[in-house]
């Protein structure tokens, strides 16, 4: 089952892909990761979609990473008499705690943290954006609105507010009790929705306590502007342009999408595109030329994995799409021009042993035309390095952690294999040439380089370089 491609694929689980058998279809058309979105679904639901990824891990003899999704605080007007409505542009509209279903004259908006933190002029948007709202009043339990832009109200549609930041947890109670549910099972990723601060990431990783890595969800312009707090509290981020493109304008999304990209690649963070990238699949046996093009430019800047939402959760088409992204990410990755974009961005190495190991295997890889880079590697830092550089070369992480080689699938160019440990230099080089040819990697006569830590099984010790040859 090795990949020839070095970025992932995230593919989102749901109705049209809670079968074992087309699980398994998108696994072979090749999804790395699997994403749990807890927006939706039951914890019974979940548990059975991993107890069907475990074994399927099993089968196939191949570490699988799951990431389960957060809903987070999220922001929707309340019930409407006859289940919608429709907003005249110019017309006054009234957002308040009153629980009356509302009609088009008022709404309930059932979060009483909103309206202390509205003043004249901010910009209230409804149902991604589609509606806008201008406060013209605020008071402790309801704000007047104008109406900018006008059109049909449902019932229960999101609410956001770009320009303020709400004093609110991104963890509510749902979203603990799914996160204590996740973690007893095993999921090797947490995504936080709705980051707004430091803080939230904070919070979460002391709650998560080690047992998996967590990932922020850019979607807020709050979230854009501290990204640098953000990366340091995180190991990886998701650039959620769903919400984020409700929030910022269309035009600015590309934009921040690169310097997100290239702030955590010169953070040694992993980095996820997601949202819509093949959206007409959900319905569409083929993507539009634009999706194509999307997914690419993706790859082209050196995002770690791109994702699929609704297009393997509850589109017609679920296999097909992850093949789609599948090709469409081998061919951008053997593009004429592809080496020289993404190595423009190549970060600076930090001064330490373990980045100047990493930054002179991948010279050496190239220069002698290595197979692979073999990592062995406890808690994944080492890989890691590796990946930051994107080296020509694949990197064939070992490790005899079970939960490093299940979260680091996600990172570019890692083929994950959990495995024994070593004890000596000797044993290093058997076993990593002995690997390299089970997965295909190697054949008699190919070079490897090694990197590793001494003694073995410190985390984050790389201080070994090795050329090995397999016989």
């Amino acid at each position: 089952m090795r990949r020839t491609r070095s970025a992932k694929i995230v593919a989102t689980l749901g109705p049209a892909t809670s079968d074992p058998s087309v699980i398994r279809r998108l696994f072979e058309a090749g999804a790395d990761v699997f994403r749990l979105n807890f927006s939706h679904g039951s914890h019974e639901e979940h548990r059975r979609n991993i107890e069907i990824l475990r074994e399927l891990e099993v089968q196939s003899g191949r570490s699988i990473c799951i990431l389960q999704d957060l809903q987070g605080p999220k922001l929707r007007v309340g019930r409407l008499e006859s289940g919608s409505v429709i907003l005249q542009a110019g017309d006054p509209f009234r957002l308040d705690l009153d629980k009356a279903p509302g009609n088009d004259r008022r709404a309930p908006l059932p979060h009483p943290e909103i309206f202390s933190n509205l003043q004249e002029g901010t910009l209230l948007l409804l149902d991604d954006g589609r509606l806008r709202l201008e406060v013209t009043k605020a008071a402790e339990d309801h704000a007047e609105t104008r109406v900018l832009v006008g059109g049909p109200l449902k019932e229960r549609k999101g609410v956001n507010i770009p320009s303020v930041v709400l004093p609110i947890s991104p963890l509510t109670a749902k979203d603990r009790t799914d996160l204590n549910f996740g973690l007893e099972m095993g999921v090797d990723w947490v995504a936080l929705s709705f980051v707004q601060r430091p803080e939230d990431v904070a919070e979460l990783r002391k709650l998560v306590a080690g047992r998996a890595a967590v990932m922020v969800k850019v979607e807020k312009p709050a979230a854009v502007e501290g990204l640098d707090q953000l990366l340091e509290l995180s190991d990886g981020v998701m650039v959620a342009r769903g919400d984020l493109g409700v929030e910022l304008a269309p035009e600015d999304i590309p934009g921040v999408q690169k310097d997100i990209i290239r702030a955590c690649r010169l953070a040694g963070k992993i980095v996820v595109v997601a949202t819509q990238m093949l959206e007409s699949m959900v319905r569409a046996p083929a993507p539009t030329r634009a999706e194509a093009s999307d997914v690419a430019t993706a790859i082209y800047d050196g995002a770690d994995a791109v994702m699929l939402s609704a297009e393997s959760a509850v589109g017609s088409y679920p296999v097909e799409a992850v093949a789609m992204m599948n090709r469409i990410i081998e061919r951008t990755e053997r593009d004429s021009s592809y080496r020289a974009i993404i190595e423009a961005l190549d970060p600076e190495p930090e001064p330490n042993a373990a980045d100047a190991i990493s930054e002179a295997a991948a010279q050496v890889a190239t220069t002698i035309s290595a197979a692979a880079i073999v990592t062995y590697t406890t808690s994944g830092s080492t890989a890691l390095r590796a990946g930051r550089r994107r080296p020509r070369a694949p990197i064939l992480l070992l490790t005899s952690e079970l939960s490093t080689a299940r979260r680091f699938v996600l990172l570019w160019g890692a083929h994950c294999v959990h495995t024994a440990d070593v004890h000596s230099l000797g044993e290093m080089v058997e076993k990593a040439t002995t690997i390299a040819r089970q997965e295909s990697f190697a054949s008699s006569g190919s070079k490897l380089v090694i990197t590793a830590g001494v003694p073995f099984g410190t985390p984050g010790a790389t201080n070994v370089l090795r050329i090995a040859w397999v016989e």
